[in-house]
C-alpha cells in the first residue's frame, strides 16, 4: 500500500485548472517533498488529499481510503496548511490541551509534542506573544498530536528563523526515518534536499517529476571552478583550458570547466604548465534549485506565459 495514490485526479475552478489529471503514488515511509511554482495546484491538492476541496475528476486514495470518504482516514493523518490558528488568550499548553480532548488524546501527548517541536519553556505563554516562527512551530505541535501515520505540511518553515529552519528539517528527518510518512511542500530548495527521500514535482497541475530524490540530482553536472592567482588572468586561462580540450565558460570570479571531480587534478597541471598559479581548485554540482528551475521555467515571466498558454490549448480541447 501506498501512503499516496492518485489516479487522474483532477480540479477545476471555473475555466482555470488548478490540478490536471495528475497519477502519482506516495511511497509509505520518509520524508516527500512537494515542489512546484507558485500557483502549480500544490495547496489545491494537499486539500483535497485532506478532504477539504472535492475533485472534479478522478480520484485519491489516502492510507488505503478513498478521498471521498476521508472520515475513514482522518485520525490517521496530521496536517498544517497555511497559518495555524489558535486562541491568541490562552497558552501554548492550554491550546494544544483543548485540541487533545476535543480529539480524545492522552494529557501525555501534548508534553511530547511541544518537546519535539522546540517550545519547551515557552509553552506556558499566551499564543499572542508568539513570532509567526513560534506559530508555526506549534501549529506542527498540533498536527503531531494524534501521532498520525501520515504527516502533511504546507511551507512548515515560514516564518522561521535560519536556527528555526535547521530544528524543522531535522524534526522532519527523524519523523520520516521513525516510519511516519510526511509530505512537505516548500520553496526552500535546500531544505528539501537536505530532508527529503522522494521528490514530487508539479507545474501547472501536472506531473513534471515523481521519484527518488537521488534519481533526480543524478540528472545533475559537474564542474570544477578554478581562478588565477592574478584576476586579470582569469580570461587568458579560460582559452588555455579551451585549447586543451575542456569545455569553459568566464565567470565573474573565475573560470567554470566543465568536468568530473576526476579532472581538478588534471586541470591544475594543465594550467601551471602554462605558467599560471592558481588561487582556487573548487569541484561543485548543480543544486536541486538549478534542475527545478530547469522543469519549472527560469522565470516569472517565462512561467506567466507557459500558464497562459496552457489555460488557452484547455481552452481548445474544451
Amino acid at each position: 500500500m501506498h501512503a499516496v495514490a492518485t489516479h487522474e485526479l483532477t480540479r477545476t475552478f471555473g475555466p482555470r485548472r488548478a490540478v490536471g489529471r495528475l497519477t502519482v503514488d506516495v511511497p509509505l515511509g520518509g520524508v516527500v517533498g512537494l515542489l512546484g511554482p507558485n500557483g502549480s495546484g500544490k495547496s489545491t491538492l494537499i486539500r483535497m488529499l485532506l478532504g477539504l476541496v472535492r475533485p472534479t475528476e478522478g480520484d485519491a486514495d489516502v492510507l488505503g481510503s478513498s478521498i471521498r470518504h476521508p472520515a475513514q482516514y482522518a485520525e490517521r493523518v496530521g496536517a498544517l496548511v497555511e497559518s495555524p490558528a489558535f486562541v491568541p488568550g490562552l497558552s501554548a499548553h492550554a491550546n494544544l490541551l483543548s485540541l487533545a480532548r476535543l480529539r480524545g488524546l492522552p494529557r501525555s501527548r501534548v508534553a511530547e509534542v511541544i518537546t519535539a517541536v522546540g517550545l519547551s519553556g515557552r509553552e506556558r505563554e499566551p499564543v499572542r506573544r508568539f513570532s509567526l516562527g513560534m506559530k508555526q512551530r506549534l501549529g506542527i505541535a498540533a498536527a503531531l498530536l494524534p501521532d498520525p501515520e501520515l504527516l502533511i505540511l504546507d511551507e512548515p518553515t515560514n516564518g522561521l528563523d535560519p536556527a528555526g529552519i535547521v530544528e524543522i528539517r531535522a524534526l522532519l528527518v527523524r519523523l520520516g526515518q521513525s516510519g511516519r510518512t510526511v509530505i512537505v511542500s516548500s520553496h526552500l530548495m535546500a531544505e528539501i534536499e537536505a530532508a527529503c527521500d522522494w521528490l514530487i514535482i508539479v507545474r501547472f497541475g501536472e506531473l513534471v517529476f515523481s521519484g527518488p530524490i537521488g534519481e533526480l540530482m543524478a540528472r545533475t553536472e559537474t564542474f570544477v571552478d578554478v581562478e588565477a592567482e592574478h584576476h586579470d588572468d582569469n580570461d587568458t586561462l579560460a582559452r588555455v583550458l579551451a585549447v586543451a580540450g575542456w569545455v569553459t565558460e568566464l565567470m565573474p570570479d573565475g573560470v567554470r570547466v566543465r568536468a568530473g571531480r576526476d579532472s581538478a587534478a588534471e586541470i591544475n597541471r594543465t594550467a601551471m604548465a602554462a605558467g599560471f598559479t592558481l588561487g582556487r581548485v573548487q569541484v561543485v554540482h548543480d543544486s536541486l534549485e538549478h534542475v527545478f528551475l530547469e522543469l519549472t521555467g527560469q522565470t516569472d515571466g517565462e512561467l506567466a506565459q507557459d500558464r497562459a498558454a496552457g489555460q488557452e490549448r484547455t481552452k481548445v480541447v474544451r
